[in-house]
């Protein structure tokens, strides 16, 4: 992907512009990734999927990470049951592989995002990434809102559940 600085420029501030405008403000850099997302309010699923996952202590460990964070409304776009399908202990393994799905390590800014087309995550399967204007998409999802700043690492809130490409 070859942006020119200027386009590059403008589309990092539109995104950075997303999370000052959204919901990025009312969160405290000095809180970890796992207690950030709780304290939104708007990743009650997400919460309880790390949870079944065992996935709460990475999380919450030193980092850097980045997650791209689905909202309770991306995960209620996925078909009926599939959630509480996924929660049951005897799908522990699926759930872990979605999950690590939506985590890159280190520490990706907005700005960074925009000069990239892809990325690893922690589970290996590499993520998509394009922008189109002030759009910016990881494979299908919507980013909404950016840079929200954690103690080991960042958020990126998403509007849809990546799914593993084995899935």
């Amino acid at each position: 992907m070859t942006f020119g600085i200027t386009k590059m420029a403008a589309v990092a501030a539109t995104v950075v512009g997303l999370s000052v405008a959204g919901t990025a403000t009312t969160y405290a850099a000095d809180m970890d990734i796992v207690d950030t997302a709780v304290g939104a309010g708007q990743f009650e699923t997400l919460a309880a999927a790390l949870g079944a996952a065992g996935l709460v202590d990475t999380l919450k460990g030193d980092g850097p990470f980045t997650v791209f964070a689905p909202t309770d409304a991306a995960f209620a776009k996925l078909p009926d049951g599939t959630v509480e399908t996924l929660l049951k202990p005897e799908n522990k393994d699926q759930l872990v592989g979605i999950l690590t799905y939506h985590v890159v390590p280190g520490k990706v800014m907005a700005a960074d995002v925009v000069k990239i087309t892809e990325a690893e995550t922690v589970n290996g399967a590499e993520i998509k990434v394009s922008v189109d204007g002030d759009t910016v998409m990881i494979n299908d999802a919507t980013v909404t809102a950016a840079d929200v700043g954690a103690s080991n690492g960042v958020i990126h809130v998403i509007d849809t559940v990546l799914l593993p490409p084995e899935m």
